[in-house]
């Protein structure tokens, strides 16, 4: 069996130890030199030790802070409760209302970009993406160009007849 790493594959020695005696060849790639046999064996419960250890002192850190938060009157917890675990928005409308009316806006001033490039040959999200970085046009949050946000463009451009 190959792991990426031992201490995603357990924090708790009693697991690794039962892989370990079920003769099973335990390869990690973030410990490749592991010697097979009784010294491997031994590295690795050690080492799963100690991932323990380290996943057990995390916990009572965040518990500790989480403690002292409360104590200086931090409310903990969605502020929205379980309303926000079953989907429904809460008072948002108007902000997507905004940031949609915002891409509408910026997806016109783009409009004659994108149809110079497609004119030009370029005509895969990938090109555009490219072709739009290379010209030092941000995206409306102010970063490069990718494949998804070029086909947003697009997809806006065309849904919106623009």
């Amino acid at each position: 069996m190959v792991f990426a790493k031992l201490d995603r594959l357990t924090r708790n020695v009693d697991l690794l130890r039962s892989l370990v005696a079920s003769d099973v060849d335990l390869v990690f790639c973030d410990l490749p030199h592991v010697p097979p046999g009784a010294m491997g064996r031994f590295l690795l419960t050690q080492m799963a030790s100690v991932a323990e250890l380290e996943a057990g002192l995390i916990s009572e850190r965040t518990k500790a802070a989480l403690a002292a938060a409360k104590a200086r009157g931090v409310k903990l917890g969605n502020p929205n409760g379980a309303r926000a675990l079953r989907g429904k928005q809460v008072g948002n409308k108007q902000a997507v209302a905004a940031v949609s009316a915002n891409a509408e806006h910026r997806a016109t001033n783009l409009r004659t970009i994108v149809d110079d490039l497609r004119s030009q040959g370029f005509t895969s999200v990938r090109t555009i993406a490219a072709q739009l970085n290379e010209r030092g046009i941000l995206t409306p949050r102010g970063g490069a160009w990718h494949p998804t946000s070029a086909a947003r463009l697009l997809s806006r451009l065309k849904r919106d007849g623009l």
